[in-house]
């Protein structure tokens, strides 16, 4: 592959890398990062540009991720790198010898393509990346309509997001917004809310979801907003039985969303 050579640490393109690790400098440049073959493939299909890519010396494509097979992607953003100097702009410790730079996309509440009978995962104020990359995994591996991410508190660009989504980001939909905001665009759509908490709640396998619904749920330290509770059609909760009352965030959301798919014939 003829591309251009860089060996330099002092290159604008790799000064650009080391900035987009910093939320600051993904902000200024609307752009991301992307490593490893599965994940810059999803985000190719997912309809995300890419800005750069970045392959080491010892790169080779993999026959089920075959990028530049695949995709129409021209060579002058293609970039060959040193290979000690490749390992100094990774994030990860196995990138497949590839990184790759993306626009950022809009997440709007009105860019969401709604089924008869939607089903919607609404998160408030998630504070760990690796919390928010679960729930995407769950949100994919069920197929929701989409992510409302409330109040965020984290960059969805975050590179432990992007990692731990092991490319869900890109492939589901996703919005941001306040939680006024969220709340009055679900009820415009007569979309009922449950909210999952802890008082005056009934547990969540006593409910049908089969109707369009949104499983809103808080953080582990303060849980969901008075706001949230208030406005809800339903509040719900797991049965714990052990000495602790709640469970890791992620872990609820993947037991409600698959209770709501189960009732539904797992069918959206």
């Amino acid at each position: 592959m003829d591309v251009e050579f860089i060996s330099s640490n002092q290159n604008p393109k790799i000064k650009l890398i080391h900035e987009l690790y910093e939320s600051k400098g993904r902000k200024k440049h609307k752009l991301f990062i992307a490593e490893g073959n599965r994940e810059i493939y999803i985000a190719l299909q997912s309809g995300y540009i890419p800005r750069s890519i970045f392959i080491s010396q010892d790169y080779a494509p993999k026959a089920s991720y075959n990028l530049f097979n695949d995709f129409n992607i021209p060579l002058s953003i293609v970039f060959k790198v040193e290979q000690k100097l490749f390992a100094k702009i990774s994030y990860r410790e196995n990138t497949e010898a590839i990184i790759a730079l993306f626009e950022w996309k809009k997440h709007d509440l009105n860019q969401f393509k709604l089924s008869d009978n939607p089903l919607f995962i609404v998160v408030e104020s998630v504070e760990k990346p690796g919390n928010l990359g679960a729930i995407l995994r769950t949100a994919d591996a069920a197929h929701v309509n989409g992510v409302i991410v409330c109040n965020p508190v984290i960059d969805l660009y975050n590179p432990n997001v992007v990692r731990s989504s092991i490319g869900c980001l890109f492939s589901v939909p996703i919005a941001l917004a306040s939680t006024s905001e969220t709340i009055t665009w679900l009820k415009q759509k007569n979309i009922k809310i449950y909210a999952a908490a802890l008082q005056n709640a009934k547990f969540y396998h006593h409910y049908d979801y089969g109707g369009p619904t949104a499983l809103v749920f808080g953080t582990e330290a303060d849980g969901l907003s008075s706001e949230w509770i208030n406005q809800a059609d339903h509040i719900v909760k797991i049965p714990m039985l052990g000495m602790i009352d709640s469970l890791n965030v992620s872990n609820a959301v993947a037991i409600m969303t698959f209770e709501a798919m189960r009732q539904r014939n797992f069918k959206i």
